[in-house]
This record gives C-alpha cells, structure tokens and sequence, in this order.
C-alpha cells in the first residue's frame, strides 16, 4: 500500500502550461486547505519547496474547478523548471519571511541614499527571484531620473558585477564596445567586432535583447546565428576567432540585469542610473579593459542635447574608473535612424551589405562602424592615434572582416542567411520636397507594431534618409510584416501620426 505523506501545507503540482516570463507563479484554488490554513491570499509572495530547492512564487487564487483539485497546485513553466519538479511531485509551501531588500526599496522610494550593503540586498534578492514584478518595478521606478547619484550609481554596478560570474581572459588587454541605444538599426556592433577581431585583438562581446526598441544586437545576431552561449562554448569561440557575438543572458554576466530588463521593457522606462550599472556592470563580468561608448545625439534619440550627452560621459567615465574600465566615449549624430533596416532581419541585412562591400550598402552604418572600430584599434596599439578608421575600412574592403564575421558564426554553431517578410506595405510621400526631419522614436514604434523585434523579419525598410529629394507618391518607408494582423496594427497608429518623415516642400 502506498505511504501516506504526513507533511504540512503538502500539495500535488498540475502542470498548467503557464509562461509568465521571469515571474514564478502559483496557482491554488480558493478552498484548497493549505490555502485556508496557512491564510494565502491572491499576491501573497510564498515559497515553495521541492526536497532542498526552494522558490519565491506570487499567488494567484485559482476558482475553476476542472483544472485543479483542492489537493493540487500549479506552477508557472519558469517555477517547474528552477525547482527541478515534474507532474505529480509533492511540493510544500510556507510563508516568506519580511524581505530587507523591500525595506532598502522603500527607503529609495522616499528619497534617501542606500549604500553597499543595501544594495548588495536588492541585487541579491533580483537573482533569487524573491521580488516580484511589482517590486521590482517599485525599484526601477524609485531610480528614474536623477534619483540615483554618482556615488550610488557605481555601488550598484559593484553590486550587479558581484553576484554574478565573471569572465577571465587572462593578463591581456580585452576590449568592448556599446551604444547607449535610442538610435533605430545602428546595428555597428556586428561590424565592430569583426573588424577588431580581424586585426587581432581580443573582443568577447556579449549584448543584451531589445528593451524599448525593435531590436538588441543579441535579436540581430540571432537571426544569423546561434546567440545562446554557455560560458564554455564563449571561451572556445573566442580562443578560437578572437571574438564573439552572445547573448549576455545566457552566459550569465551580471544576471540581475537581464531580469530589471524585461519589468523595464514592460515599463517602457530606460533611467540613466540603471543603464550606466546594466552597461557597465556587464563590460566588468566580460572580463573587458578598455571599452568605446557611442552616444548618438539627436532631437528624438534617447540624448537629446550635447550638454546632457557630455554630463553622461563624465558619469560613465567616472564609474569606469572606479570598477576598473578605460572606458571612452564618442559622440555621434542621431538626427535620424542609421542604415535602411530597422528590426532584426532587415538590419542583419544592413550588416552583411556592408560586409559585403556591395554596391548599395548603407555608407551611413560602414562610418560609424569603421570611426567606433578604429578608435578601439587605436586604444589596442594596431593602429597610429588618428589611423584607426582607415586601418577599420581596410579591412572591411579586402574582405577580412566579412570572413571574420563569417567564421565567429559558425564558430558559435551556424550561419544563415535572413529571411524576408511575406507581407510589405509602401508608405508614400503625399508632397515633392527635401526630407526634413525624421522622428526616431515613433518611426521606432512603427516596426514594433509591426511584430519587432519577437518576429525576426518584421520591421522597417527606411527609403528616404535626411536630405533625399522626393516626389509626390515616392515611397518614404516600408513596413514589413509576418501577419496581416501586425501589418493592420501599424497601419492602424500610422493614420493617427502626422510627420514622423516631415517634408520640406518645394
């Protein structure tokens, strides 16, 4: 006869085939016994216990009957795989004890200074998963603006760096590159690591997924190649061709910041104090020494004046030097989006244009890349102070950074060529005239209506940069789309927008 389980507060677990993302989730019915027992109310924050591994998960009363018994629990899909658990296990459940870390939180809220140990608390309850979406977003929201000082900004990166793994290369110089974003398809990075790697240096690059945009260089590269590397299979590519192009994700560099970056891309919120300690706490845990920062300026990029870009240099360079980077930084134009492509596909596209050299391929995105890839040359000493962008479009004209780009693709297990959309739709200009202006953000939210950057091909095809002359019904833009549905969304915002292209008539 099968041995009764005497434990308290024990629960059967229903597999329910719930993704909540980076939330855990529990699922109880409303006269489930524990639940009465114990006093669990729908959001209560409860741990769930499988033998030794234990979970935080958010309760969600459950009252339909026919997928859970009073005797059996569910669990979102991210809880059943942290807890190494399977249909029909035995799981028990207690209360969560008061958390410090949301003591520290409320302090923030109210407009005080947290120091080391406060933070190491919110960091290392981010990575147990011990806050909730709520909680977290009361952080991120309690460190917008200017909340977050100096001093506090570089705690935070020290409090991100260590609690997660960190990469060794050894004695040698590496070296990085990032933009702070806000610029649509300035994809450089692909560009930039090939060519420095190409020259021979080392640039183990790791990016991050799209948070407000319709693309992060990792849903880019992606579309290419293998983006989801174990820290092992990093090692050997970058051994192996001198650089890579990962998800920093997956290999667990500054893991807190991956979780803040989905409740900021659900909050569409982006603070300068937070993306100084995500960019720069992930720079540390790569193991890189000397790093280039693009800041594009621009009217609708995330900077918008030169004052405010040049306020956030000194704060980077600042909490650079205190965690040990050489960091510099380079000012760029971001009056409009660069390249053609703005979404994965189509910018993978753009990449491999310019690697390409053909004939047509975006001149706008091979400068940029060549000015970010030559100062890295410079700092690297392959290169006189003043020379690296010619060395940087050397190489990209003999062919060996396209070879290099190829090889780090199929170092990190294939390379494929983009797909296109199955459905594309003109937008035309209604006037003759000079384009103007071009509104970066809503041209931005254009292609995430229509399915960027979770579909690969979706996005925009930008016809028309500042200063093209144009004719009545020329074509200004295309939207690209996998479904008619996401198509009829964009459509559907485009009709209530007036001048994201502003045309000077003439």
């Amino acid at each position: 006869m099968e041995a009764k389980d005497t434990r308290h507060n024990v629960l059967k677990l229903v597999r329910l085939g719930i993704d909540a993302r980076n939330e855990y989730m529990v699922f109880m019915r409303k006269d489930c016994p524990v639940c009465v027992s114990e006093g669990f109310e729908a959001l209560n924050r409860i741990k769930v216990s499988n033998g030794n591994k234990t979970i935080v998960a958010s309760l969600i009363v459950w009252d339909n009957k026919a997928h859970l018994n009073h005797d059996q629990l569910g669990l979102s899909d991210a809880a059943i795989e942290a807890l190494e658990t399977k249909e029909g296990d035995l799981l028990s459940l207690s209360h969560l004890d008061a958390l410090d870390s949301m003591s520290d939180v409320r302090k923030k809220i109210y407009g005080h200074r947290l120091n080391q140990t406060e933070f190491d608390r919110i960091i290392g309850d981010i990575v147990n998963r011990n806050l909730s979406n709520i909680q977290l977003s009361a952080f991120l929201a309690s460190s917008t603006g200017d909340s977050l000082n100096q001093e506090e900004v570089i705690l935070l990166t020290k409090s991100m760096i260590n609690v997660g793994f960190k990469l060794d290369w050894g004695s040698g110089k590496v070296y990085d590159k990032h933009c702070i974003g806000g610029l649509p398809g300035n994809r450089t990075t692909p560009l930039v690591v090939s060519i420095v790697a190409a020259a021979g240096l080392t640039i183990p690059k790791t990016s991050s997924r799209a948070i407000t945009s319709p693309a992060g260089t990792a849903d880019t590269m992606e579309v290419v190649t293998n983006v989801n590397l174990t820290t092992g299979q990093m090692k050997n590519v970058v051994e192996q061709e001198g650089g890579c192009l990962a998800w920093g994700g997956s290999v667990q560099l500054s893991p807190a910041d991956d979780i803040l970056i989905r409740v900021e891309k659900a909050l569409d919120i982006d603070s300068e104090g937070q993306m100084i300690a995500s960019v720069l706490s992930k720079k540390a845990a790569a193991g890189s020494t000397d790093v280039v920062i693009d800041i594009p300026v621009g009217p609708t990029a995330k900077v918008r004046s030169k004052e405010t870009a040049e306020q956030l240099s000194e704060k980077m360079v600042a909490v650079g030097k205190a965690i040990g980077l050489n960091i510099e930084i380079i000012l760029t134009n971001g009056a409009q989006p660069v390249g053609r492509g703005i979404g994965p596909a189509l910018e993978a596209q753009d990449v491999l244009s310019v690697l390409r050299n053909e004939e047509n391929a975006p001149n706008d995105l091979r400068q940029r890349a060549v000015i970010l890839a030559g100062r890295l040359l410079e700092m690297g000493g392959k290169a006189l102070e003043g020379k690296g962008s010619q060395l940087a479009m050397k190489i990209i004209e003999s062919g060996d950074g396209y070879k290099k780009f190829i090889s780090i693709c199929e170092a990190q297990g294939f390379f494929r060529e983009p797909e296109v959309a199955p459905r594309k739709h003109k937008i035309r200009s209604a006037v003759r005239g000079i384009v103007s202006e071009i509104d970066n953000r809503r041209l931005a939210k254009v292609a995430k209506m229509a399915g960027a950057p979770s579909v690969m091909t979706a996005g925009i095809l930008l016809l028309t940069p500042l200063g093209t002359q144009v004719e009545e019904n020329d074509t200004l833009f295309e939207i690209h789309a996998e479904s008619q549905g996401e198509l009829e969304y964009a459509l559907s915002y485009l009709k209530t927008q007036k001048e994201i292209i502003k045309i000077n008539e003439s």
